[in-house]
């Protein structure tokens, strides 16, 4: 009897602790208020169209619009000459940029003229007798050769006798071999085509020179071209002689007047745009530096021009409807480095101003009253 006392006591025991644990749990359990949504604030502006004048900036490499890579055409050692043949020495036209020795062909040019001069005088008893009407104008020719000037255009032939007379005498080849000769001796001596400034040199006199060998390289700096390239997009703006403003990005006080020179007739298939050339002069210029040239464009109307940061995926824009996110495609008519411009946005549309981050399609925000 006492052990069936002690059992059903441990039971009892057993199910009024279990009752009481369940009764100290219930007593604590939070009863704080359910949490409330925090929504992201978001800065807003209302879209107002109107007609957006664009100007487009560009930035490319100056080049001399005259440039002259030096090649020798002639073997020969190359000697000194009244200038130093070096970078950064200035030489007006037709000074001698280079000099190459040439006294055996100068040799031989006067061995070839002679030749020349003894078949034309041999010619003279036979034109006497048989063209007399020829002779005068070739004993003249006879009697005013100079070997060491350059070679006169031999007399026009009056019949086709006298012709075929002249030919079967050797003296027409005679006379091209050596004005071949005395072109070839001019090729001796390099001359500045124009004023300007050697910008590189691969040769010092005592050098010898080799047929097809670079010497170096001569510019005309009075005048340069800057290459940009331009999106096909602002090719019906661009014209032969449209002015540009060029400025220099690492020197903000300097700005020059150019001009639209060459436009390029090709698109390239890869980043479809265009070549366009600018020239521009002034002595603050030296080629290879890079310059920017801003090139204003025709109005788009009815147009809209936003920071660009605030574009997702490229060409859409948020805007907010009902306190809610949403994506709008836009048309984008013109971009700059900073700044895009969108056709497509009807006016009063409310879009965001700064970005946001995390932000989604759908998202719930609070539009500041801040200004």
């Amino acid at each position: 009897m006492k052990r069936q006392l002690s059992i059903v006591a441990g039971v009892v025991i057993i199910v009024g602790g279990f009752f009481g644990s369940q009764m100290i749990m219930n007593s604590k359990k939070d009863q704080r208020p359910p949490a409330q949504k925090t929504l992201s604030t978001v800065f807003t502006q209302k879209v107002k169209n109107q007609n957006i004048s664009v100007s487009l900036i560009e930035n490319g490499r100056l080049i001399a619009k005259r440039k002259a890579d030096l090649y020798a055409e002639v073997q020969g050692v190359m000697e000194p000459t009244s200038k130093a043949f070096k970078p950064g020495i200035k030489y007006n036209k037709g000074e001698t940029l280079v000099n190459i020795r040439s006294n055996d062909a100068y040799v031989n040019l006067l061995a070839q003229k002679s030749v020349l001069q003894n078949l034309v005088t041999s010619i003279l008893p036979d034109l006497r007798l048989d063209y007399p009407e020829a002779y005068s104008k070739w004993n003249a020719y006879v009697s005013h050769f100079d070997i060491e000037a350059p070679i006169a255009k031999l007399p026009e032939t009056s019949s086709e006798k006298e012709k075929y007379f002249i030919t079967g005498k050797n003296i027409y080849t005679t006379y091209y071999n050596t004005k071949n000769l005395e072109i070839l001796q001019g090729k001796y001596k390099i001359r500045a085509p124009y004023t300007g400034v050697l910008t590189e040199t691969l040769v010092n006199p005592g050098t010898v020179i080799r047929t097809g060998q670079k010497l170096g390289e001569f510019i005309d700096p009075s005048v340069y071209e800057l290459e940009v390239a331009i999106s096909q997009s602002m090719l019906p703006a661009l014209s032969i002689g449209k002015k540009v403003k060029v400025t220099n990005p690492n020197a903000g006080d300097k700005t020059w007047t150019g001009r639209v020179s060459r436009i390029n007739g090709k698109v390239d298939a890869t980043t479809q745009t265009v070549q366009v050339y600018i020239e521009v002069a002034s002595d603050d210029l030296k080629e290879g530096i890079y310059l920017e040239a801003e090139i204003s464009g025709e109005e788009i109307a009815n147009a809209v021009e936003l920071d660009r940061k605030l574009l997702v995926e490229g060409d859409k824009i948020y805007t907010v409807e009902d306190n809610k996110l949403k994506l709008l495609p836009v048309d984008i008519a013109h971009k700059t480095d900073k700044t895009v411009v969108v056709t497509n946005l009807k006016d009063g549309t409310e879009i965001t101003s700064k970005i946001i981050p995390g932000a989604f399609e759908g998202m719930e925000v609070k539009i500041s009253t801040q200004n």
